[in-house]
């Protein structure tokens, strides 16, 4: 089976500063991947450059089976991508939003119409389909970015802290499309600093640290490989050196007190 994500000794800079220090990865299809890390691990740098956002990598990469070197555009056009933060054309309406996502991948504007419509409803957001975005909150631009990166049902998907701004329901929401997605056949290469969602929905964990690796596996393979039935969040500790936050906090509250 041809892995949807295999790379061979990734490294990337940001100016002369080397953020991945070598990475190997094979994704297979069908995975729903949790990607976490501490701040300024890689995990960003990682997903910006399997999606063809910094291009100046050294290593092999291939995605979906193609060369990301030589075949980037036909790669992008395959994949949908959600990042935590992204610009929305505030003056847009997300039916607009929407259609100009649909022309950019070249889909049937009528067949865009109907199932932004319908996507909308699911999220809650169909009485504010034709209203501008200016007045949105974190949520709900998060809902029209969701649904923009699965609008042309793409075989991969990128998910870079998508929970971000959004309420109880729509949590429980994505995180049934995330495993539904999977169920179907399609991968999911998912980042998140919610510790219990990744535990919960991912079939495979990769935890890295300072631009490398450092666990790849199933919840159930790390923790047999610690010897110990801790939380994926005290797992995550142990292995990148700051599993002390308890005494810390106590340290904190402590210095409030005085």
């Amino acid at each position: 089976m041809t892995p949807v994500i295999d790379t061979h000794n990734l490294i990337q800079y940001y100016g002369s500063t080397r953020i991945l220090q070598g990475i190997n990865l094979s994704v297979a299809p069908g995975q729903v991947v949790g990607y976490i890390g501490p701040n300024g691990a890689g995990k960003s740098t990682t997903i910006k450059t399997l999606i063809g956002l910094l291009p100046d990598f050294q290593g092999e990469v291939s995605v979906l089976g193609l060369d990301l070197r030589t075949q980037a555009m036909e790669i992008k056009r395959r994949i949908g991508y959600v990042p935590e933060n992204a610009a929305l054309y505030d003056l847009l309406t997300p039916m607009e939003y929407l259609n100009f996502v649909g022309q950019l991948y070249e889909l049937d504007s009528t067949a865009v119409e109907r199932k932004a419509l319908e996507l909308l409803r699911l999220f809650s957001l169909e009485y504010q389909a034709n209203d501008r975005m200016t007045t949105f909150s974190k949520g709900m631009r998060q809902k029209v970015l969701l649904i923009s990166g699965l609008l042309h049902n793409p075989d991969l998907v990128f998910l870079d802290e998508p929970l971000s701004g959004l309420d109880a329901n729509a949590v429980v929401l994505v995180k049934q499309i995330i495993r539904q997605l999977a169920d179907s056949g399609k991968t999911v290469f998912y980042s998140s600093h919610i510790m219990d969602v990744v535990e919960k929905i991912s079939d495979r964990v990769i935890i890295i640290n300072s631009g490398e690796i450092i666990a790849d596996g199933s919840f159930t393979e790390l923790q047999a490989q610690r010897e110990t039935g801790s939380s994926l969040e005290q797992l995550f500790g142990q292995l990148t050196g700051s599993d002390g936050q308890n005494t810390t906090a106590e340290e904190f509250i402590h210095t409030l007190n005085q």
